[in-house]
């Protein structure tokens, strides 16, 4: 709930105070009243919702803007947003302000708002962009600076990969594994969302998953996001078959513990972890297969559950991992059969 009220309070905070400056800077001065300096900043913070409204509408739904070429997909989203701005400011002026479209209005006011309005969603589009390329919290760390020296950090990591990729692309050809796995995804980008996670990155058919681990109250959320995605793509299974022939299956491996987080390179910075945490994961992940499980956890994922997380949870004792000289506890999750 937060996630979707933040970027909502903020960009109404924004238009408000927008609305206000336009007044000053644009309307008469012989309307320069309290009155009219309310109304053009609620006229603003409603323009700023509504184009935010279409900008997320168009992220949903737009698949098809996104086949189109860059430059393509930016002419026909302007035009959009222009005539969304346009009915938008229209609507507004005859609702706020209880009077027909004047002529002095149309001819020196009407154009100037479709202009702010466009001007202002390039940084509010390119902000919203960088927080889905990045992750919010690291977006504000790299603002910040936090990461240009190694820092150590607390984290949950899940490591999450398609079963059986490498025998779907001989079957299906590269192509349209490619296609299955943007699909895959993008359906489990949602409940990752809800839950708090932040995808670190996609790395061929696997995608990595972080949470920090803070010294709250033990939480549910890392394995119920586990479970959330199981959900969404038992929901989508006939739509996988259908459209590939194939319902799609994953295997999880989770940890906690310390990483070293930092930008690194040059001509592309990126930001990236670093230590046995990571490698403790990926290698959990990987045993999922050996040991017949779709969801491996450490005894150190277990320490921050509640003590009676209501799940099936199976130790398996002290595990060599491939790769890793000392075993670690590992425990296999999976969800108590409804009676």
């Amino acid at each position: 709930m937060r996630r979707t009220l933040t970027p909502v309070i903020v960009l109404a905070i924004f238009g408000l105070l927008v609305g206000g400056l336009f007044h000053y800077a644009v309307d008469d001065s012989s309307e320069a009243s309290v009155e009219h300096y309310v109304l053009s900043a609620v006229d603003g913070a409603a323009i700023a919702l509504i184009v935010w409204t279409t900008h997320l509408y168009l992220t949903a739904h737009g698949g098809w803007l996104r086949r189109l070429p860059l430059m393509a997909e930016l002419v026909v989203r302007s035009v959009i947003m222009a005539l969304v701005v346009a009915i938008a400011a229209v609507v507004l002026e005859v609702v706020l302000y209880r009077h027909g479209l004047e002529t002095k209005w149309v001819r020196d006011t009407f154009l100037k708002i479709i202009g702010v309005g466009l001007l202002l969603s390039i940084p509010v589009t390119a902000i919203y962009e960088l927080v889905r390329m990045i992750g919010g919290r690291t977006l504000l760390n790299v603002v910040l600076g936090r990461y240009r020296q190694p820092v150590r950090e607390q984290r949950v990591l899940l490591f999450l990969d398609l079963v059986g990729s490498t025998t779907l692309a001989e079957a299906m050809g590269e192509l349209r594994v490619q296609e299955l796995l943007t699909r895959f995804f993008s359906d489990i980008d949602a409940p990752i969302v809800a839950h708090g996670g932040e995808v670190h990155a996609y790395v061929g058919d696997e995608v990595i998953v972080t949470w920090p681990a803070g010294t709250g109250e033990p939480t549910r959320r890392y394995l119920d996001c586990v479970f959330a995605i199981e959900d969404r793509l038992a929901k989508r299974a006939d739509y996988y078959r259908k459209e590939f022939g194939v319902a799609p299956a994953f295997r999880a491996g989770m940890h906690a513990g310390p990483v070293v987080v930092a930008e690194c390179g040059d001509s592309r910075r990126q930001i990236a972890y670093f230590g046995d945490t990571v490698n403790v994961t990926a290698r959990l992940q990987a045993h999922c297969k050996e040991a017949g499980r779709p969801l491996l956890i450490s005894r150190e994922l277990l320490r921050l559950l509640p003590s009676e997380p209501d799940f099936a949870i199976e130790p398996l004792g002290a595990t060599q991992l491939r790769g890793r000289a000392a075993p670690i506890d590992i425990f296999a999750v999976a969800r108590r059969a409804s009676c």
